[in-house]
Order: structure tokens, then sequence, then C-alpha cells
């Protein structure tokens, strides 16, 4: 069987720079500040609405400074200082114009709530010269990158079928923020596939899409979609996300699934299991061979989605600032054509299936 080096990890700045966090919610506590910490980042400074969130994440995680307003933290930050914008989506555009221009700014997904603000945030960010990259992080989760590395030295051929099928419970209720807006499925969490999908095949032709409620979660929008991306005749790639699988983890499944014309690989996204307490992940690969039976070889994973995965965005800009020709790849103007695939998704499911013949 031919080796192959499976890369789990992503690259790192030379020199990694302080970082200012504009936001002190779950996402910080839980996947931000543990990524920083492990990737020995300095976190120089955090501001949020809530002093008291921002001071009690200072005092768990060691954060040099509790800044007292938005524009305290801006000017008061490092002058090599990068900037971790964790707001929702409502609250980006209120935040970037307080920060120093020039800067390295990572945000959090989505880029706005829909199409329009996504434009607007990307020519703020032109005009501020930030070199700003959106937290499309499942791009660099371990069995992401070991995934990447097969597919760059060819171990499963060409590929031709992607595929992410999530049945899980989700507890919505965590997030309060998402109560009473218009678009929460494909906006918060199916972008994640959305971006993965097209970092593997590109931009697609187009997209046909359903989001629908639960009659579980009537207060909320949309909690369950089903996406095809069109890439053609030949390649597959879709989508199927429901959230609202209450019978227990027997039958839950949380997958992304690769096929090639020479093998396939397949990885367990355990964190969306049983959340927030999470599964192991699993990966595996197969390789056809001449007169020989598939065989999956087991891959042994070097950390998980939540926290590994938020150390490759902000190492992303850290190495972008240092090296202007080293963009980071989910820069906003990449992330910007994730947008417009989600909004034509959410143009689909509005306009509804071709109509049956009478």
């Amino acid at each position: 069987m031919p080796q192959f080096q499976l890369n789990q990890k992503p690259a790192l700045p030379e020199v990694s720079r302080p970082i200012v966090i504009i936001g002190a919610g779950g996402i910080v506590h839980d996947a931000h500040l543990p990524a920083y910490r492990k990737a020995g980042f300095q976190v120089a400074g955090i501001y949020d609405l809530a002093p008291e969130r921002a001071r009690s994440l200072a005092s768990q995680f060691g954060i040099e400074r509790v800044f007292t307003s938005l524009d305290r933290a801006a000017g008061d930050a490092p002058a090599s200082a990068v900037f971790d914008v964790a707001v929702p989506a409502s609250a980006i555009r209120e935040v970037l114009p307080h920060l120093p221009g020039g800067r390295g700014v990572l945000i959090q997904k989505p880029l706005g709530e829909n199409l329009g603000e996504a434009r607007r945030i990307v020519e703020l960010c032109r005009e501020k010269q930030f070199q700003a990259a959106v937290n499309f992080q499942l791009r660099y989760a371990p069995y992401v990158l070991a995934a990447r590395s097969l597919l760059d030295q060819g171990a499963i051929g060409t590929l031709h079928d992607l595929e992410v099928r999530v049945t899980v419970f989700t507890p919505w209720h965590l997030w309060k923020f998402l109560e009473g807006i218009p678009r929460v499925e494909i906006l918060y969490h199916s972008i994640h596939y959305i971006d993965l999908l097209r970092s593997f095949l590109g931009e697609p032709r187009g997209v046909y899409a359903k989001t629908l409620k639960h009659p579980i979660s009537p207060h909320l929008a949309p909690t369950r979609s089903a996406l095809i991306l069109d890439y053609g005749d030949t390649v597959r790639a879709c989508i199927s996300a429901n959230h609202g699988h209450v019978f227990g983890l027997r039958h839950q499944e949380s997958f992304i699934k690769w096929e090639g014309t020479q093998g396939a690989i397949v990885a367990k996204m355990g964190l969306l299991m049983n959340y927030p307490k999470g599964e192991p992940d699993e990966m595996a690969f197969c390789i056809l061979r001449d007169a020989e039976p598939p065989r999956w070889e087991p891959v042994a994973l070097e950390g998980t989605w939540f926290p590994d995965a938020f150390i490759g965005t902000m190492a992303s800009v850290m190495r972008w600032v240092d090296n202007p020709q080293d963009k980071a790849p989910t820069a906003v103007d990449d992330a910007f054509k994730t947008m417009a695939v989600l909004e034509a998704a959410y143009r689909s499911s509005e306009e509804g299936g071709e109509p049956m013949a009478s």
C-alpha cells in the first residue's frame, strides 16, 4: 500500500501577534480561547457589551485586559495586534468602523445576515484596508486537512462526489440571538458545508434547495435543509441537515464523505452529536486496488473541530499580515462567494420546485 502523508495541522505564523477579541459569547469560551491557548497565541484584551462576561473569560483564560468600550479596545490595542470579531452577523457592520485601518481582522461567520449586508461589509473592509477573513474554520478541522492532503496526493483519484449529512438534535436555545431572526439553519450552520464544498469543488453553476421549519421549534426560522450544488453532469455535491432528531444517538449521523475515481474518505463530525458534549470524531479512507476487495484504513486523528480548527483561521490572518502574498483562504472576497451560494439557496427554497404537469 502506498504511504500517504496525512497532514492535520495548519500552517502557523513565524511569529504570532497579540489578539484583541470583540465579543465574549459561548463560541469564544468554547473554541476561540481554548484554540489560542493551545496554539500559544497571546490574547492581549477582550471587550463585550456585557462587561461581566468579558471579565469572567479574562479570569478563566488569563487575559491581560478587559476593555471598557469598543473604542478603547480599538485605540488601546497593541500596534501589532490582530482583531477577532466574534459577534452575531447583525452586529458586524457596527463593530468594524471602530477598528483601526490596515489591521488583520478575523470576522465570525456568517458575513452578515444576507448578501446585501455581505457586500457592504466587504466594501467596508476595502475602505479600511483590512486584511480581513471570515472564520470558516471547518476547512481547518483535522479530518478536513487530512482529507485535503489525501486528495492533493491523488490518493482517491478524481473527486466526483462530496456529501455532508447531519441528522442530530441541536439545542438551539443555547443561542438566544437566533430567536426571531428570519434565517437560521443555512445561515448559521450549513453555511459551513457550503463553504467546504466550494473549497474542494470551486464555484457551482447553481443551487437547488429547500429549508423548512420543525414542529419542535415553531418559534425559530427553518432548522432543516436539503441542498444540491450544481457542478454539471458528473459531480454530485449535496448537503442534508436535520437538527430535530430527538430519538437518541442510535440513528444520528454527522459525516462528510468524499468519493473519487480510485477511492473514498469518510469523516465523522462527532462534535454535532450529543451536543455540546459531543462524540469522538472518526476518519477512514479506502483505496481501490485491482483484484483486492475494498479495505478501509482508519486514521488516528490529532485534535477536533472545536477547538483545533480555530487555530487555522486565526493563523491564516496572522500569516497574511506578515506576508501580503499569503492571502487567507477565507478572505472576505472569497467568503462573499459562499454568501452568494447561500443567498441562491434561500431563493431556490422560496421559489419552490417545478410544478407537476397536469
